[in-house]
């Protein structure tokens, strides 16, 4: 049997969690089985890792402002690659990508949500609006991926898809060549962030999901029980100018630090004495099972997504979005009680990576391709 050609696209080419799930499926879907290449906007980490990895890139664009065009854009590589299956990743590429597949009459069409971030948007019109295109774009949809149980549940409530339509693959992690505890000192040198205070934060995109401002506001009262304390945020977004306002505002500069979009997030992550996910909503946050695998005690909101990995006071500490105060408290107590902060980091990397491996997330992704791939062929 010749291999199954399959385009993972997504718009933005950065390693947030959609395009760290792209990597991961064109680094590890089997190769005997899936000639696999990757669309998106050109540049960025994400193209680099691709190219170091041999996986073919197609540059796009995927702006508002000539979406004609970038459809027809779509069409050609979707025409010369002589895509089998395409898998979009996020609304934007979903958007671009399964129009122009429709118009190709691509064999299967298949989308991740990651996360469903049109239900949290704040402008009612705008929520109903992308409720009904997902609607009407699900009918040319074969199948609908969700990366939690909760955003199925959400699915089913607004009716998105038809039920067979839907299935819920959860995130994985590649868990090999993760840096160790004793790498910490060096790691922190590397990234000029060496002292004699702890060293506590989160690795986000600078948007509004990520609450990122919050984390902010709490800095200021990590500080006072800590006054030699660094906050570092590995991560870039469009609101990184009123992140550094905010920094400004508060007088936190030094304190806070804004290290951009990096491809060492994860040695970040095991230099830290506790990693902070401040979200106002997730899908399947990658960097918290991360985090956990490292062995970091974590404080992340009472987000679903973020419920799906951690429990609170058992491998983790929850607490409400939106509230510097109680993020500021529970981070200052883990670094007051190292006792506390060892049984929840050690009780986390020992029960979350195993629930979200790697290796199941590419089997339940391959079983799904072929079932659709064969449903399509043979019906």
């Amino acid at each position: 049997m010749s291999r199954i050609r399959v385009l993972e696209m997504i718009d933005q080419p950065s390693l947030g969690g959609g395009p760290k799930a792209v990597l991961l499926l064109a680094a590890s879907l089997d190769p005997s089985n899936f000639d696999v290449s990757v669309c998106s906007e050109p540049g960025g980490p994400l193209v680099k890792e691709l190219r170091s990895l041999g996986v073919r890139h197609h540059p796009a664009s995927f702006g508002k402002k000539h979406w004609r065009r970038n459809i027809s854009q779509i069409r050609r590589i979707l025409k010369d690659e002589s895509v089998d299956i395409l898998h979009t990743h996020g609304g934007v590429a979903g958007f671009f990508g399964r129009w122009a597949a429709r118009k190709n009459k691509v064999p299967v069409i298949i989308h991740t949500l990651h996360g469903i971030h049109y239900l949290h948007y704040r402008n009612p019109l705008q929520r109903r609006l992308y409720i009904h295109l997902e609607k009407i774009f699900s009918r040319f949809t074969d199948k609908l991926i969700f990366v939690s149980g909760a955003d199925g549940k959400q699915a089913k409530r607004f009716r998105l898809a038809p039920d067979p339509k839907m299935a819920i693959i959860k995130n994985g992690v590649d868990l090999r060549g993760l840096p160790t505890a004793r790498d910490s000192g060096r790691i922190r040198s590397e990234l000029g962030l060496a002292g004699n205070g702890p060293l506590v934060g989160t690795v986000s995109r600078l948007h509004r999901q990520k609450g990122v401002v919050y984390l902010i506001r709490a800095a200021a009262q990590i500080r006072e029980a800590f006054p030699g304390v660094k906050v570092v945020c590995a991560g870039g977004g469009p609101l990184r100018s009123k992140m550094e306002d905010e920094i400004r505002k508060l007088g936190l500069q030094g304190t806070v630090i804004l290290l951009g979009e990096t491809p060492e997030a994860v040695r970040l992550i095991s230099a830290l004495d506790v990693f902070i996910l401040p979200s106002l909503w997730e899908g399947l946050p990658f960097v918290l099972i991360e985090a956990a695998a490292l062995g970091k005690p974590i404080v992340a909101t009472d987000a679903e997504g973020n419920r799906e990995i951690i429990t609170s006071g058992e491998t983790g500490i929850l607490v409400p979005a939106r509230k510097p105060a109680a993020l500021a408290e529970a981070v200052i107590g883990l670094l007051h009680d190292k006792g506390l902060a060892g049984r929840l980091a050690a009780s986390a990397q020992k029960r979350v990576p195993s629930r979200f491996a790697l290796s199941r997330m590419i089997r339940e992704t391959e079983d799904l391709y072929l079932a659709a791939w064969h449903h399509r062929r043979f019906s």
